[in-house]
């Protein structure tokens, strides 16, 4: 009996006592279906009090994964050996088995190792020493039929040796398996010959084929996953995750014959602290993967973030310092996956140098390395350091190490990383005021063209974290949100590679106007400096624009940058969200915006600065979060801020620009009579000029022309600009006419991402809302006939919208770990005419309408919103007046109106909840 399973295996499971019960229980019975019901039943209550007892000893010991595997595991196998010995003795019973009569019952896989989680399949290798026999195929199916109904995931083969042999030379899967075969009961001799002729008929002389296979499965593995940086990682597929670990282990075996990967230290293979590193990282991963097990009460292997959550709160974290536990657990896991991915590379770089694994392609195309500074060499086309000693007698060297990386374009060889990563000791105080130091980070920002490749070499390593203390703390910091694709730090490593990217011309059609700014030269100094901090404070308690902004106080001069510099950088960090949030929250039509915002940013300098600083940050989110629609937002506010700030704020009123809207309308309509263009242009009052394109105003104009009091005219078109599509009515205006057209496009299940509304002097109402699909796309052209018949037969009032949508809201289950708090805020300064009511929430289907709705019953007219969307948080902004036209000023009118917003989105999240 083992002693070391998370709980006395006695209390797991009680063999020799079960077994006579069992053999009891079963005496009496005549027919095999008796037999099998009597076993399930006895078998499936043994299990089921075993698998409670680990469950709870493993809730008193959350980190214990070993321990715990293994009971699971020890459970397994006596259930597998009494059913094994119930077929074999009770059901098919042989007195005198002849040779061919031999059957071994043995695990493959993971089961094999003896790891399994709790609801691990079980893997099991039925072996003869010739050709099955009848009897064999007796035993072997009612022992099958038995587990299954035991509710076991089984997966089982039966075969020969010879045909082990013969297959495992065929499929690398299946070798790998073999590979982890572990004796359970049955004829013993026969596992020991099947073990033999393995290691001596088949893996012998294949081990360089065996890690080439190895390596490409991992490869593809992981272009499938993704990055191991992805913020609902795969725990058992992903990169850094436990099959990685498991590779290891598979080619330590075949290379090596050994199962404990302990061994690898006296080969020279890790050093001792690497060695503990991976256990540690093996141990919480297996914890996390046993605890999501339990939570799903399934096999579940993707921490999806309603996992996450449960996860995490198993494990013994909680809440602190500002962060919830949710994001320590997750940053605890990204920091294991990453030294997985150290250590799975280091493991690698040495079969490479022992001639296991062929090199990199491009290398081996590359027969003459490039010429090394003195003190490195090449080896194995890697960058690799002559003398220890001398290379840390000079604590700079820590640094040059990555600029000779950077600058010869090599790999760098695992035991020069090593070396880098056991002497982060020596970058201390001294080191980051040194000016040679300063100038060499500076340099692999700036001068080599790839500051990406350096920041991560020098992240993973530790590097980053020991020269820029404050960065640190963010490394591997998870943003527990939908949002963000990526950690806080590799976040801010793809916001560079976005810069660089820029900056070499690579997206000059994507981002022309980032493109030119930066073509036109910047102070790149300052655009680095400040993204590579512009996330610095996040994590804390405080404000992460604030507190970011005091920090790169202190950093920036030790980085070298001059008072002015550090000024500008200590500014961009403190706005970087400023520029977003007025393209994506306020209306940049409202010629107040663009002056607010250029009274802001109040030099073209730091307007340059700012555009690419956003530009870089959106894209840097996450694979699908910059679009069209992001890019011409903001493009627009930084023309119309730019032209503010060269030719004065004047070049902003109104009357200008309705004077210029005119004029483009005359011009698109030139086919028109002058009588009818000259009460077109008359019949609109001045926000409608301001507020939209001339390509709008044409559409508004054949709508209108003509229009009777009963009509609804609609114009759909896609707006290819924005990667949206338009949808302009018209119609005799009443009040709550917002409300109703958000209800119609909610219930086609339409996002709403800008909306306005206008009213004429003859009492027509015209509408503009840009809308996406659920995939945040334009609508394909065929469907929208049905877009444009349901928003019709809503408006003539043949379908409610409130009944249909209260019927269809639903919440993903991954999206319901959420909490999103509701902020409601009133701005009277932000427009000239409106009030700006801000609904800062959790977004939800129909949300749009119900606040609509919420706000027309209050005798409130909505004349437009604009909503941008971050995930699972959205915020909806409604420019508004109250039924004279006047603007919200009263306290009391603002709290009567947040509390019935308030209690609309309260209602709606019920509703929501009681479809689920």
């Amino acid at each position: 009996m083992p002693d070391d399973l998370i709980a006395p295996a006695s209390r797991i499971i009680d063999l020799p006592a079960l077994r006579d019960a069992l053999f009891a229980a079963c005496a009496e019975a005549t027919t095999e279906a008796e037999v099998r019901a009597i076993a399930v039943k006895m078998l499936s209550a043994a299990r089921k009090d075993g698998r409670e007892v680990i469950a709870g000893a493993f809730n008193e010991k959350p980190r214990a994964a070993f321990a715990t595997t293994e009971a699971y595991a020890w459970l397994t196998d006596c259930i597998v050996r009494l059913v094994f010995d119930l077929a074999t003795q009770r059901l098919h019973p042989l007195n005198n088995p002849t040779e061919g009569e031999r059957l071994t019952l043995m695990a493959v896989g993971g089961y094999g190792r003896g790891e399994m989680a709790p609801y691990s399949d079980v893997d099991l290798l039925f072996l003869t020493p010739w050709k099955i026999t009848p009897w064999a195929e007796s035993v072997i199916e009612s022992m099958l039929y038995i587990l299954w109904d035991l509710k076991l995931k089984v997966g089982h083969a039966s075969r020969t040796v010879k045909d082990c042999l013969r297959l495992g030379g065929e499929d690398y899967t299946i070798r790998t398996a073999l590979l982890e075969t572990r004796y359970i009961t049955g004829h013993e001799p026969l596992a020991r010959e099947l073990e033999n002729r393995l290691w001596e008929d088949l893996f012998k002389g294949s081990e360089r084929a065996f890690v080439a296979a190895k390596l490409e499965e991992r490869d593809q593995r992981h272009r499938k996953q993704g990055l191991r940086y992805v913020v609902e990682p795969n725990i058992k597929e992903g990169k850094g995750g436990l099959r990685d670990l498991q590779s290891l282990y598979w080619i330590t075996k075949y290379i090596h014959h050994t199962d404990d990967a302990e061994q690898l230290v006296p080969l020279g293979v890790f050093r001792r602290e690497e060695y503990d590193t991976f256990i540690r990282a093996e141990e919480f991963l297996w914890a996390a993967r046993c605890h999501l097990h339990l939570a799903a009460g399934r096999a579940v292997e993707q921490l999806t973030f309603d996992m996450q959550v449960e996860v995490a709160e198993r494990m013994g974290y909680v809440d602190r310092g500002g962060r919830r536990a949710v994001e320590w657990f997750m940053q605890d896991y990204f920091r294991h996956a990453t030294a997985v991915g150290d250590l799975t590379r280091i493991f690698l770089t040495s079969l490479e140098a022992e001639h296991r694994k062929d090199a990199p392609l491009l290398v081996r195309m590359l027969k003459r390395g490039p010429k090394v500074k003195p003190g490195y060499e090449v080896v194995h086309n890697r960058l690799a350091i002559v003398d220890e000693t001398a290379f840390l007698s000079d604590k700079v060297n820590l640094l040059r190490f990555f600029e000779e990386g950077l600058r010869t374009g090599l790999l760098l060889h695992p035991d020069a990383m090593r070396l880098v990563k056991a002497n982060l000791h020596l970058i201390d105080d001294e080191l980051r005021t040194n000016r040679e130091a300063r100038r060499i980070f500076m340099d692999l920002l700036l001068k080599h063209g790839n500051p990406e490749r350096s920041l991560r070499r020098m992240n993973e390593l530790g590097v980053l974290g020991a020269f820029i203390p404050e960065f640190e703390t963010i490394v591997a910091m998870m943003q527990f949100n939908m949002y963000h694709s990526y950690t806080v730090d590799e976040h801010t490593i793809q916001c560079i590679r976005h810069l660089s990217d820029i900056e070499h011309g690579d997206l000059v059609e994507e981002l022309p106007v980032a493109s030119t700014i930066l073509k036109e030269g910047v102070n790149r100094k300052v655009i680095y400096v400040a993204l590579l901090l512009h996330d610095i404070g996040k994590g804390r308690d405080e404000d992460h624009s604030v507190l970011g902004a005091r920090i790169a106080r202190k950093v920036a001069p030790r980085l070298g940058l001059n008072k002015s510099e550090t000024a500008t950088v200590e500014w961009l960090v403190r706005y970087h969200l400023l520029m977003s949030d007025m393209a994506q929250k306020r209306d940049i039509a409202d010629p107040r915006t663009v002056r607010d915002f250029a009274k802001a940013v109040q030099t073209k300098e730091r307007l340059d600065l700012l555009t690419v600083l956003t530009v870089c940050d959106i894209r840097g989110v996450g694979p699908n979060v910059w679009n069209n629609w992001k890019a011409a937002l903001l493009r627009a506010l930084y023309r119309q801020t730019r032209r503010a700030l060269e030719d004065g704020m004047e070049a902003l009123n109104r009357e200008n620009r309705g004077a210029e809207a005119k004029k483009a309308l005359r011009e698109a309509l030139s086919d028109w009579e002058p009588r009818e263009l000259r009460a077109e242009t008359q019949r609109h009052y001045p926000p409608y000029w301001q507020g939209l394109h001339v390509t709008a105003h044409a559409v508004f104009a054949e709508l209108l022309r003509d229009i009777r009091d009963d009509e609804i005219r609609i114009d759909i078109h896609p707006d290819e600009d924005r990667d949206a599509t338009r949808v302009c009515f018209a119609l005799s205006d009443h009040p709550g006419i917002f409300a109703r057209l958000a209800g119609a496009l909610s219930l086609v299940g339409a996002n709403v991402v800008d909306a306005r509304t206008f009213t004429s002097k003859d009492g027509y109402a015209t509408a503009a809302f840009w809308i996406q699909d659920g995939d945040g796309s334009p609508y394909e052209e065929s469907r929208l006939p049905r877009l444009r018949d349901t928003i019709r037969k809503t408006l003539l009032g043949e379908v409610k919208p409130r009944e249909a949508i209260l019927s269809r809201g639903k919440l993903k289950k991954r999206e319901k770990a959420f909490n999103v708090p509701t902020s409601v805020t009133f701005d009277n300064e932000g427009s000239e005419i409106y009030t700006i009511i801000e609904v800062d929430t959790r977004d939800r289907p129909g949300l749009l309408y119900d606040l609509a709705r919420t706000l027309s019953e209050s005798n409130v007219y909505i004349a437009s919103a604009v909503i941008a969307t971050y995930g699972e948080q959205v915020v909806d902004t409604f420019y508004v007046k109250d039924m004279f036209g006047l603007k919200f000023y009263t306290p009391s009118k603002q709290k009567t109106l947040e509390r019935r917003l308030r209690a609309a989105i309260e209602a709606g999240t019920e509703r929501i909840a009681q479809n689920d």
